[in-house]
């Protein structure tokens, strides 16, 4: 498939007229490396280095920005899945292989920051986002795995959790989902997108000063794995290859990816302008003329 790069870069370029402003001129769809089983979970950090997941394998690799190459930063890894860095430069893990929530210091260390709610194990902590205050947002779909010990899922209701590391409560936001899946929130902190893949809705929510949330509606009629957004507040899905959509959830740009599956997007480099894509066993990049926001 990775032939079909060069069309699939000129189709993408030239047959969008409403988003010429979005990726930059000339860009092309560019292979990074394709040795991994199935990739997830891109964050990046305060270099503009990518961390992503390759959970099959029980391993977080590093995208290096400087020398554009890959290299296995932590293995084992819990199984981690979606990841995101709290502002003090930890990496926060949804950790699958025993439904937890993870805080991984530049040294590596794990602490638990979630093994239960109300002594039953949670559905399997997928995504998450992280508010200006630090409260984490997770979502809890249910997808059963082979490592689990377990069979049967504890809790029915596929929810949204709220974490406050100062006070470690943990609370519920919403629950009104078949399998909520990529999470994100814009970039002044007031509004939050979740996708629920098992409907195939993506919602958005007004967020409240104590992390809740209200006021929920359709954002567009499609779900998503893994989500990201831009400073110019247009939100990218996943799934075939991604998708694009306006803040007034119009649809304004499709980028292909040549894998039959696109699990999660972020934005790396130092500027954050390089759209960086988890695709089944591959990641790429893209130049972008939009940057996105932490």
């Amino acid at each position: 498939m990775k032939f079909l790069l060069p069309l699939l870069s000129f189709f993408m370029v030239h047959t969008t007229i409403f988003a010429q402003n979005i990726i930059a001129d000339g860009a092309k769809l560019t292979l990074v490396a394709d040795s991994f089983e199935f990739t997830e979970g891109p964050a990046v950090d305060k270099n503009g280095d990518v961390y992503f997941t390759d959970q099959p394998n029980d391993r977080i690799v590093k995208w290096n920005y400087k020398d554009n190459k890959v290299s296995d930063w932590m293995k084992p890894s819990g199984r981690s899945n979606g990841l995101y860095f709290d502002h003090q430069g930890n990496l926060i893990s949804c950790a699958d292989e025993k439904n937890e929530l993870w805080k991984i210091d530049t040294e590596k260390s794990v602490t638990v920051l979630i093994d239960s709610y109300e002594g039953k194990l949670l559905g399997g902590p997928n995504d998450l986002w992280i508010d200006a205050q630090g409260g984490i947002y997770i979502t809890d779909p249910y997808y059963e795995r082979s490592w689990w010990k377990h069979t049967k899922e504890q809790i029915k209701e596929r929810r949204v959790y709220y974490y406050i590391p100062k006070t470690q409560e943990i609370k519920i936001v919403t629950d009104s989902f078949i399998n909520p899946n990529g999470i994100i929130g814009s970039a002044d902190g007031t509004v939050l997108y979740i996708a629920d893949i098992g409907d195939k809705k993506t919602y958005q929510y007004t967020i409240q000063k104590d992390g809740s949330l209200s006021g929920r509606k359709v954002f567009c009629e499609m779900g998503s794995d893994g989500m990201t957004i831009d400073n110019q507040g247009n939100v990218y899905l996943t799934g075939d290859g991604v998708t694009i959509f306006n803040k007034n959830g119009d649809k304004i740009q499709h980028i292909p990816v040549p894998e039959k599956w696109t699990a999660n997007v972020t934005f790396g480099g130092p500027s954050q302008d390089i759209l960086f894509i988890t695709a089944m066993d591959a990641v790429y990049t893209l130049k972008m003329a939009v940057n996105g926001v932490r």
